[in-house]
């Protein structure tokens, strides 16, 4: 029995998506987290790739139920009364493999308990489960005002993007891969004339490397006009993995203060990566050769401990006009290299 009350909390987070190096792609999943006692709980599941049921994507009907059922408002979908916590980004197949818990009240309270990986119908606790995790109790008032406000309001749709800039070829290529992810987009030639409505689908606008200073204000004026709090994306280069990464974290709504990956920097000699928990960390450099022809490397692929940590860099993958992308599965930063 958990004697000590946790806090629960809801926030919004988000599974990258990008354009990967060996040409695949990795979808983009708007969903919203568990915050137990104010840090995610995905965090304190190891590095695991994986959204919650309450994804934005989801039909209207089927958001409900899930907050409804973590209500306790409907029987467990599994044996022994779990419930899916997380599950694969991908898809909805519990084959692919899901983080499950017994959740059931207590009197007033929730408790959520016997946290474990399943794959099938029935958890094997001593062989997969996550021992050291749980049990939570959480107060019913807190835990019922948290999900209620989901089914009041629930959760933001996808944003779209708007891409304005007069390289047609690069934005239709780059519109291609954020549909490809699932982030759709729109191209324009700038924002004048937009109505208000169209703009406020929007959560990033982008603008190319070669966009005006002029350009530039008229589109902030154009979305203020409009009251739209869009984020703005400079263009770093006309390179769409690196431009997709710069969409990526533009669109991530999660609280600074819980996201794992927080901190880049680079120089020629090295990159400054700071991440708040263990996780997979990749680091890929994007540079343009002076015919402005792109090239990528791939710089880092391990597992970080949490804190501050340098990676050296070849120099050669850095020279001239060069930029880092750093990546985990949750989060995207970008840099350019500063010589």
């Amino acid at each position: 029995m958990c004697a000590e009350y946790a806090t629960f909390g809801l926030a919004p987070a988000m599974r990258a998506g990008g354009v990967l190096n060996d040409g695949g792609y990795q979808v983009h999943r708007d969903f919203v987290d568990f915050i137990v006692d104010g840090r995610p709980l995905l965090f304190q599941l190891s590095d695991l790739d994986a959204v919650s049921p309450l994804a934005s994507d989801v039909p209207p009907a089927i958001f409900t139920a899930q907050v409804r059922s973590l209500l306790l408002e409907s029987a467990a979908p599994l044996p022994g009364g779990r419930y899916v916590v997380y599950g694969c980004p991908e898809c909805e197949d519990l084959a692919c493999g899901a983080v499950t818990a017994v959740i059931r009240g207590d009197g007033e309270d929730f408790i959520w308990r016997d946290f474990a990986w399943q794959t099938d119908e029935h958890a094997d606790l001593e062989l997969n489960g996550y021992h050291g995790i749980g049990p939570f109790r959480f107060r019913g008032a807190e835990y019922r005002t948290a999900l209620n406000a989901l089914l009041e309001g629930r959760v933001p749709g996808p944003r779209r993007v708007l891409l304005i800039g007069a390289r047609v070829a690069v934005l239709a290529r780059l519109a291609a891969a954020l549909r490809t992810i699932g982030v759709g987009a729109d191209i324009a030639h700038d924002a004048h004339g937009v109505p208000p409505d169209e703009l406020r689908g929007y959560g990033a606008v982008v603008l190319g490397h070669a966009a005006t200073e002029q350009e530039r204000a008229a589109v902030r004026r154009a979305f203020a006009h409009a009251g739209v709090p869009v984020a703005h994306v400079d263009g770093l280069a006309p390179i769409v993995p690196l431009l997709v990464a710069q969409i990526e974290h533009a669109l991530d709504r999660s609280p600074v203060e819980q996201r794992r990956l927080t901190g880049l920097a680079a120089t020629g000699e090295g990159a400054d990566v700071e991440v708040t928990s263990a996780c997979r960390v990749t680091l890929t450099a994007y540079r343009l050769d002076r015919l402005s022809r792109p090239h990528t490397r791939e710089i880092f692929d391990g597992v970080l401990e949490a804190g501050r940590h340098r990676v050296a860099l070849d120099p050669k993958a850095v020279r001239g006009r060069s930029f880092i992308v750093a990546r985990t599965s949750g989060s995207v930063l970008v840099t350019a290299v500063h010589h």
